[in-house]
């Protein structure tokens, strides 16, 4: 079972106060780049805008951090701090969309499922880029977006449902790793355009690792497979993000 550790902090800064209703930076633009600068050193995440529309970037580096604390010499995110980022994206009157880039070999499996639900559960448009790989439980967290990307060089490793620690060799821990399993399934069968079936044969495919069980998918294999929408990079994955804000913004003018 995969993980991954970087600190996140809860920040949510708004380019908007009582004294600049606009937005507009004014004489204080140097002090927003000190700010936003301080931002992605310290916390991984930045909101930027483009043309008055605000996005907020969310990263999911090395392995995500469940109930379990990691090594302090693992990289990881941890989820409880990500959750009240997505929160606050979902809340906020300023930013119109979430652009999340994952580059995480995965994790803790329920850690990864919970991250998962809340971005397919966003009202507001959310497109994923995936950079080096999105591994394991990456997979789910990568289709979740409403536009899913994937750069030529990345991989995705799909494999089984793994436990560390004790395991009783009884029929119930078997059961128990076939429903958490089928719940992997459904949510990523649900969330793309690929067939359960289908998605089983590259869990479970005995010739593809040396020494597991599953499949490892370049980035046009995962686009052919269904797994994910688009191939392409950032400037692909911001264009797509642009566009469903001001299909999002056109639907609740007219509505």
């Amino acid at each position: 079972m995969f993980y991954s550790q970087y600190q996140y902090g809860f920040t949510m800064p708004s380019p908007f106060s009582p004294e600049n209703p606009d937005g507009s930076q004014g004489d204080s633009s140097d002090e927003t780049e000190d700010t936003r600068s301080d931002e992605i050193k310290d916390y991984g995440s930045v909101t930027v805008g483009e043309n008055g529309h605000f996005i907020h970037c969310l990263t999911v580096i090395g392995q995500i951090e469940g109930h379990y604390v990691l090594s302090s010499g693992t990289k990881s995110t941890k989820y409880e701090h990500v959750i009240p980022q997505i929160v606050a994206v979902e809340e906020s009157k300023d930013i119109d969309g979430l652009i999340v880039i994952l580059n995480t070999v995965g994790g803790d499996i329920e850690a990864g499922l919970a991250l998962a639900e809340l971005i397919a559960g966003m009202t507001k448009p959310v497109v994923s880029l995936v950079l080096g790989g999105g591994h394991s439980i990456g997979v789910p967290l990568a289709v979740a977006a409403d536009r899913s990307f994937i750069a030529p060089s990345a991989t995705m490793t799909i494999h089984p449902v793994r436990m560390n620690g004790l395991v009783l060799g009884v029929p119930q821990t078997l059961n128990y790793f076939q429903n958490m399993q089928e719940r992997i399934v459904r949510f990523v069968c649900e969330n793309s355009n690929i067939k359960p079936e289908r998605f089983r044969e590259l869990m479970l495919s005995t010739g593809e690792l040396v020494t597991d069980v599953g499949t490892v998918l370049n980035g046009d294999d995962a686009v052919k497979e269904g797994l994910i929408d688009n191939p392409g990079s950032l400037g692909d994955a911001l264009h797509c993000l642009y566009s469903l804000i001001k299909e999002n913004n056109g639907g609740k003018n007219g509505s």
